[in-house]
């Protein structure tokens, strides 16, 4: 799978040098109320990428294979955004995209789902990341990026809005940002001022291995943080990644991640649900079963549906019992989002979990 393919959305959209079309500026304007959100100081800041994913309309081929793509706004931060505003919460996301009509798309529709756009830039001398998935025949996925750089690279320290993260009461971030320059400083810059402010740390790694230059360095970039975070989400899959191929669901093994400040450990297991492991307690909760389309967004959509709990009460992280209530939560807001094609488009409202909650076994 190739690393870093030219960009080839080329055709039809303005030149990088050209300026941003009228009403785009090159940060990210009011939404049409004059609101620039939900709340002029959002509960839960999500930093990193925001890009287009194009999902095939078939499953099962590979990408020279698929008849025709659907477009889906994506990017793993910006899922778990809209996931929270989806789900009544209050977000914001921090990221930069291309002065291009997939960036005005993107920007567009982060305000339609009551985002906070404060944070979001637009850089006119690169596109707006490209993502192609390959969808198996369970809905599983393979990626292949369009990044040559993409604009969310491109993201500078100078450009933070670091009072929208101080603010905040949960700075939520990923792993890709902390690949390449300048980027990786405005993530570190970003995450620090969090820390700093007393804003409690969420980390969600999502392993995009093609995106690195090798396995090890994959590794120890997602590593170089682990320690700053106090919420960490990860998939069985990154477990076995990140511990060297040990097995994921002996608990042994997981405990090798917690680090002395971390507060909860989430192990998401798809259809199966998910595993949790605080200091005081531990345990698996039961997911809601479904029949699988497209597994984009699965996890990003859980980490919205608990992170918009912990956001109105922390207190949740040292109580088992409402705990346990707020990961079935979260987990039928992941199955409910691979019931259709696409991240963004799929994320349920809070309605459809509370309909379908009858349905888990704890």
């Amino acid at each position: 799978m190739p690393l870093h393919a030219a960009c080839v959305a080329g055709r039809g959209l303005p030149s990088s040098s050209s300026p941003p079309r009228a009403g785009v500026r090159t940060k990210a304007v009011l939404s049409s109320d004059g609101a620039p959100g939900m709340s002029d100081s959002p509960h839960v800041v999500c930093f990193g990428e925001l890009l287009i994913d194009f999902v095939p309309t078939v499953n099962g081929v590979s990408l020279a294979e698929a008849p025709a793509f659907k477009k889906a706004p994506g990017g793993a931060p910006a899922n778990v955004a809209v996931g929270i505003a989806r789900l009544g919460g209050s977000s914001a996301f921090i990221g930069k995209v291309g002065n291009d009509e997939f960036g005005y798309m993107l920007a567009d529709i982060l305000k339609q789902n009551n985002v906070n756009t404060q944070g979001l830039l637009f850089d006119a001398h690169a596109r707006t990341a490209l993502a192609f998935v390959t969808l198996r025949s369970d809905g599983e996925r393979e990626f292949m990026f369009y990044r040559n750089p993409s604009a969310d690279m491109l993201l500078e320290e100078k450009e933070l809005e670091l009072d929208l993260i101080r603010k905040a009461k949960i700075f939520h971030h990923g792993s890709i940002s902390l690949i390449t320059e300048p980027c990786k400083t405005a993530h570190i810059a970003a995450a620090k001022a969090a820390r700093e402010a007393g804003v409690l740390v969420s980390y969600d790694p999502n392993l995009r291995l093609p995106l690195w230059s090798s396995a090890e360095d994959a590794r120890d970039g997602i590593l170089s943080i682990w320690e700053t975070a106090d919420v960490i989400k990860i998939s069985e899959e990154e477990v076995s990644f990140l511990t060297n191929g040990e097995d994921p669901y002996d608990d042994a093994v997981v405990k090798k991640l917690i680090h002395p400040n971390l507060k909860l450990l989430l192990v998401t297991e798809g259809p199966d649900g998910c595993r949790y492991y605080s200091k005081d307690f531990s345990g698996r909760v039961g997911g809601l079963k479904v029949t699988a389309v497209d597994t984009t967004g699965a996890g990003d959509a859980f980490a919205a549906g608990i992170l918009s709990q912990l956001a109105t009460d922390f207190s949740l992280l040292q109580d088992e019992g409402r705990l346990r209530e707020a990961l079935k939560f979260a987990n039928v807001c992941g199955a409910l989002t691979v019931t259709e094609r696409g991240a963004i488009p799929a994320l349920p409202a809070r309605q459809q979990v509370l309909d379908s909650l009858a349905s888990v076994v704890a």
